[in-house]
């Protein structure tokens, strides 16, 4: 199996949106993303199937030597080397992968967040950054497109937030900020105890209220003459929304259940965007 086709099978088996916005990109950029992409799964999947905190610590370090690896011309990994084969065609700088490693080591030594500012930072490195990176595969002419990839991927990682609150209750985090949870008098014991009550509603209704904020801020701030390129974006964008607005449907029945969208709608919503973006 050559290191592309690894990436593709990474990509493939995890069911993400993102998957179904690679497809109608020509080969060239959607090797690139998924390599991309294979790389945040091999890193998030550190954080979340491994329990013993000093290996998940050490497989990090070794993905910062791999990066460091992949810029010098000598990586070992499949992903390491599908990176390396892409990176001459892309702005994809050294540092950023190294950004998106310090948000999945925040998950090592944190499960709670005071306030949004301090969420925002995690959000930043584990969804923006790799807004900011799929941006530059893409392809833009204006940089006001970076604003977009930005607040886009901030957007999507609380929605993600939302959607796996229970999930993430039961590794013991909890990501919704602690100062909101105090302001809707909602305990953390009872999210860890997956306790539905009409004050967590209101709570996630705020939680979605922002999420959809950064989103329509990303919108106005994506100039028309690169809403083309960044059609990849636009069909996630399109998913995430379509997911955020089951869940809202659902009344926030996120403790105990994950909402999700099938394959077969997702690819339908991913034909339609890309041929009305």
């Amino acid at each position: 199996m050559n290191p592309h086709d690894y990436c593709q099978q990474k990509a493939a088996a995890s069911g993400s949106s993102f998957y179904y916005s690679f497809l109608f990109l020509p080969p060239e950029r959607r090797q690139a993303i998924t390599a991309l992409y294979a790389f945040c799964r091999e890193v998030d999947d550190v954080v979340d199937e491994c329990h013993d905190l000093s290996l998940a610590q050490t497989k990090l370090d070794w993905w910062r030597g791999e990066i460091d690896r992949v810029y010098h011309g000598m990586p070992t990994h499949p992903v390491g080397l599908a990176l390396q084969e892409v990176l001459p065609r892309h702005n994809l700088a050294q540092e950023q992968f190294l950004e998106i490693i310090d948000g999945m080591q925040m998950d090592l030594q944190q499960t709670r967040y005071l306030d949004f500012a301090a969420l925002r930072l995690y959000c930043y490195r584990v969804a923006s950054v790799v807004g900011l990176m799929a941006a530059e595969i893409f392809g833009y002419q204006d940089r006001a497109t970076l604003r977009y990839a930005h607040d886009l991927g901030l957007s999507f990682q609380l929605i993600n937030i939302i959607r796996d609150v229970g999930e993430d209750a039961r590794r013991g985090r909890i990501y919704l900020p602690i100062d909101d949870l105090q302001r809707f008098g909602v305990p953390a014991k009872e999210i860890l105890e997956a306790q539905h009550s009409d004050r967590f509603q209101a709570l996630m209704a705020f939680q979605a209220q922002r999420a959809v904020e950064f989103y329509d801020q990303a919108m106005a701030n994506l100039p028309a003459g690169d809403r083309k390129s960044q059609r990849p974006g636009l069909v996630m964008a399109a998913i995430y929304r379509t997911l955020l607005k089951e869940i809202v449907a659902d009344g926030f029945q996120v403790l105990d259940r994950r909402t999700s969208l099938t394959p077969v709608r997702k690819l339908w919503i991913a034909f339609r965007t890309w041929v009305k973006a």
